[in-house]
């Protein structure tokens, strides 16, 4: 109790602390975004191994989680000490190069960490010392972890998207954001709408235009905020995803048959939702006077 008393007396106690949870989870990010993907693989080969060959499975394997084996460089296996670790300071103080064997490790990771700091300051700046923060900071972290899974792998781990949907209608069944129903109801209608889409595509092309963690996610933003916010979230993420698409053509980055994953869009249009979406939405109506 007076930790919190202290945050919401304090701003700037409060948003040190923000930084530093962000900072922490970004790096905590990084470990997922990497292995996440890699244990589904295992997973999934496994099981395939299990159908087809039992008698071939492995009594033991090595395990590989979230947090073993202990990070090591990919170059030449230097196990990355505590203090190799901190995060940004420590890219920063080994100029983003290995400690053993000076290669240089991706700017990438240091990158999401300020990500992660910066989207849960903002989070603190909008809702306060407050418990929506904190299930929001949960939300954004979320979606920064999928946004770059589905950049490197264009996939949306259930893993991610399911727990966060719960975690949107347990929240709003004591309306920290929307009323229950609304709720439940954004849920149903987020999924159900880029489902209804994927299959009339489907139908009409023969092709897949889009794959199931592109409903379970546009549901659990639903879950979230509301069915009254998805036409916004639809209307941002196809607007935006368009003129990315088309700017990487133009480029010659991106062929017109390769895929591009929608997740991203979709997270990016959910956060503005989130925190300026009832001010767009009201000024939308004003210009078309409504």
């Amino acid at each position: 109790m007076a930790l919190l008393e202290l945050l919401q007396s304090s701003p700037t106690y409060f948003y040190i602390t923000l930084t530093l949870v962000g900072l922490l989870v970004g790096s905590f990010l990084n470990v997922v975004i990497l292995r996440l993907p890699i244990m589904m693989e295992r997973q999934w080969k496994l099981e395939c191994l299990e159908a087809l060959h039992p008698d071939k499975v492995p009594s033991e394997m090595e395990p590989y989680n979230l947090i073993k084996p202990d990070s090591t460089c990919p170059n030449c296996g230097h196990k990355i000490k505590p203090w190799e670790n901190i995060p940004v300071i420590s890219y920063l103080m080994l100029k983003g190069r290995c400690s053993s064997c000076k290669t240089s490790v991706s700017a990438r990771y240091p990158i999401i960490e300020i990500i992660s700091a910066l989207l849960t300051v903002s989070v603190g700046i909008y809702f306060g010392a407050t418990l929506q923060t904190v299930l929001l900071c949960f939300m954004i972290w979320s979606l920064l972890a999928l946004t770059m899974i589905d950049l490197d792998t264009q996939l949306l781990p259930d893993s991610i998207t399911l727990p966060l949907l719960w975690l949107g209608l347990l929240a709003n069944t004591f309306g920290l954001f929307t009323p229950l129903q609304d709720a439940v109801l954004g849920a149903a209608a987020g999924y159900l709408s880029l489902w209804s889409v994927y299959w009339l595509f489907k139908l009409i092309t023969g092709k897949e235009g889009m794959g199931y963690g592109d409903f379970k996610l546009l549901g659990a933003l639903g879950a979230w905020m509301g069915w009254q916010m998805l036409p916004l979230i639809i209307l941002l993420s196809s607007l935006v995803g368009t003129v990315v698409a088309v700017v990487l053509i133009i480029m010659k980055k991106q062929e017109r048959s390769n895929p591009i994953p929608f997740g991203p869009y979709l997270a990016a249009a959910g956060f503005i939702a989130l925190l300026w979406g009832e001010t767009l939405v009201q000024s939308y109506l004003q210009i078309m006077g409504l």
